[in-house]
């Protein structure tokens, strides 16, 4: 395909707005995303207001001990026709005749071009447009205001704010200022009151003729309104030095531009060349991706999926390492705006972020970046932002790191990869033959594999509130069992193609005598699915009947560790209790402890987050059982699929969120941008196409 005609033909996701007819409240709860490949990213309301601590237009990703940091909270920003006469981009009039930009009463449209915001603004006779870009791998944002339109052109005066601190801190602590500001000709710079080792930010406005006007305020009592809801800290205060000013009657376009890099590195691509930098690498990733992703809604999904791979900040002594071995250090971040990179969501995410889209060579780097933290058979549960080492508590992630590997091998034939890794497999499996940490081990009885210890959430389903693990689910649960007989069936496989007859020979015992106990003893003949958890809590004979999607496992791996003839009945239980436009509850709405709403405080979402809240990623499951047990029918299978077009314009805008309500209208909650979400129904679309 053309490059240049992808350029000229933009993926658009478009909102019209008209303040008269619509809900203001849509602005607010409509929310926009950019990232940067290092994890750094730049987000917020359509409206322009910030509503959460994690929104702002540069969160920059920083070595460690910082991680991801707020660095520019906010911008104001005004136009002014006469002496008197202040318009503002918010659209409410203020003393002396001032309105406000950032508001409803001039916004005409909203899109997404290329997965990239822009607004459109209607003032008088004038017509301005916004965008926001933050160069790639670079903790750097350009917002861009061009005129389209308009005989009459105004001043344009841009007030930042600020507030420096951790993007999880609350929004009432840390401090406001004050700030030094520093300047020499036309370059600005913003340093942390003393005390705190953060870089500078540095800023700009480029491409035109612009002044600074010292007037340094506090803005106080600024209401995050989505903190509030979910039982935060919901007021702060932000702190601004002043104002730039350009005249519009000079010039079309000016761009502000807002850094934590060195100058030189700011200034090394103008923002119209950044601009063209990032619209060809974005053509690329279309370019990239299987045929059948590069038009209409799955095109939208590479562009979400994008978002969340990433080269980690400031871990230098990994890039070091990989380097030096000509690789390189690749991993994916599971949620924004708060997750950091987990173990499992990107084994469960690699297919569709990854393969799906052309990015062989990075999910190769994703692999063997994880299979560098193997520690006692397990890689990490999760990286804490701004650390250096992972944290090891989870029972599935290192088993779903087998499922990634053999999608991988599957589409690259990439064997010198699996030559490499295949000693770390070996002791991953050994380990979890003769046990591990969290008590990870697996029963000689039966050959079935049971996890837990006090204290600790192991699976999926790893909501946990001080002391309280909501759904423990210790002893052996059924889709680390399916994980465990698949990872099973792919290491003895691996180990046949390598000539290790013998020891492929030991893992066909091992998992054939899984296979046998998990039929005999997940069975749950009276409801005609599977057991949540045997042996509960360690104790035999014990069962779990809580009707899950994590039974599902047992139909939809490669190696299908459940007997082909109980498959229809498990299908048919999770599609009458389960499946819902977007995606599958987690708990059955027949149980006692079933729970149709997420929302509330931490511990009222954290006690629903698995007891019925809807997860988006699930649908990609159900389909691959779906079609196993209806192989002919993806026609019948594309309808489980058909709400989530719709959902881009809900939420997060072209992306898809991490859960839902239960029941209708199934609001979402959660993050706005969830990578698995993303990675399972672009895979599960083009799996129905």
């Amino acid at each position: 395909m053309n490059k240049q005609l992808e350029k000229d033909r933009p993926i658009v996701r478009a909102m019209s707005w008209d303040s008269a007819q619509m809900s203001r409240e849509i602005l607010l709860t409509r929310e926009w995303l950019v990232t940067n490949g290092l994890g750094g990213y730049a987000s917020g309301t359509i409206s322009g207001a910030i509503t959460r601590r994690y929104h702002g237009l540069l969160i920059a990703a920083l070595p460690a001990p910082h991680g991801r940091m707020v660095m520019w909270s906010h911008v104001s920003e005004f136009l002014r026709f006469g002496p008197k006469d202040v318009v503002s981009l918010g659209g409410e009039e203020r003393a002396g005749g001032q309105l406000d930009l950032q508001g409803a009463d001039f916004l005409r449209e909203f899109r997404l071009e290329d997965g990239l915001p822009v607004w459109t603004y209607h003032v008088r006779d004038l017509v301005l447009e916004k965008s926001v870009l933050l160069p790639h791998l670079q903790n750097t944002v350009h917002v861009n205001y061009r005129v389209l339109a308009g005989e009459k052109r105004a001043r344009l005066e841009l007030r930042p704010a600020f507030h420096f601190r951790h993007h999880e801190a609350p929004v009432d602590v840390g401090t406001t200022g004050p700030y030094k500001l520093t300047s020499v000709g036309d370059r600005y710079e913003i340093a942390a009151p003393r005390g705190r080792a953060l870089p500078p930010l540095r800023m700009k406005v480029c491409d035109c003729a612009s002044a600074f006007t010292i007037s340094a305020k506090k803005l106080r009592q600024v209401v995050y309104r989505t903190e509030q809801s979910r039982g935060y800290a919901h007021e702060g205060g932000l702190w601004s030095p002043g104002f730039f000013h350009v005249d519009l009657e000079e010039t079309d376009s000016a761009t502000l531009v807002g850094s934590t890099e060195e100058w030189d590195i700011v200034e090394v691509l103008g923002p119209h060349n950044a601009l063209a930098a990032e619209q060809e690498r974005r053509a690329r990733l279309l370019q990239g991706a299987v045929p059948k992703a590069r038009r209409g809604f799955p095109a939208e999904l590479i562009f979400a999926a994008d978002q969340f791979v990433i080269t980690p900040a400031g871990r230098f002594e990994e890039a070091a390492r990989a380097h030096a071995a000509g690789d390189e250090v690749r991993t994916v971040i599971a949620g924004y705006h708060w997750f950091t990179d987990w173990g499992r969501d990107t084994m469960i995410s690699l297919e569709g972020l990854t393969l799906l889209t052309g990015r062989w060579l990075e999910a190769g780097y994703i692999l063997r970046t994880f299979a560098y933290y193997i520690r006692d058979g397990l890689i990490p549960n999760m990286f804490p932002d701004g650390a250096r080492e992972g944290v090891y508590h989870t029972a599935d992630a290192t088993l779903w790191f087998f499922h990634a590997l053999g999608r991988y091998l599957e589409r690259t034939k990439d064997f010198n990869t699996l030559e490499l890794l295949l000693p770390s497999l070996i002791d991953i499996a050994e380990h979890h033959l003769r046990g591990t940490r969290f008590n990870i081990r697996v029963d000689p009885n039966d050959g079935l594999l049971a996890q837990g210890e006090a204290g600790y959430q192991l699976t999926w389903m790893d909501a946990k509130i001080d002391d309280w693990v909501v759904t423990p689910r210790r002893g052996k649960a059924v889709e680390v069992n399916a994980l465990w007989y698949n990872a099973l069936c792919l290491l003895a496989n691996w180990l046949r193609d390598t000539g290790e007859e013998t020891s492929a020979k030991r893992y066909d015992k091992w998992a054939e005598k899984a296979r046998a106990s998990f039929n005999k003893r997940f069975w749950f003949g009276d409801g005609g699915y599977l057991y949540d958890v045997v042996d509960c809590d360690n104790q035999p004979n014990t069962f779990d009947i809580s009707c899950r999607p994590n039974q599902l496992f047992a139909i939809s791996l490669d190696h299908p560790v459940l007997n082909p003839e109980r498959w229809r009945s498990v299908v048919e239980i999770a599609e009458k209790k389960m499946v819902t436009p977007v995606g599958l509850r987690s708990l059955s709405p027949d149980d006692p402890n079933y729970k149709p709403i997420y929302g509330g405080d931490l511990r009222s979402r954290d006690g629903a987050y698995h007891q019925g809240t809807v997860w988006a990623w699930l649908i990609g499951p159900f389909i691959d059982a779906w079609l196993k047990v209806h192989p002919h029918d993806r026609s019948a299978a594309r309808k489980f699929l058909e709400r989530f077009p719709e959902h881009l314009n809900d939420a997060g805008i072209g992306t898809i969120s991490e859960v839902f309500d239960a029941r209708e209208p199934h609001n979402a909650g959660g993050c706005i941008a969830q990578a698995w979400s993303i990675a399972e129904v672009l895979r599960a679309w083009l799996e129905t196409a």
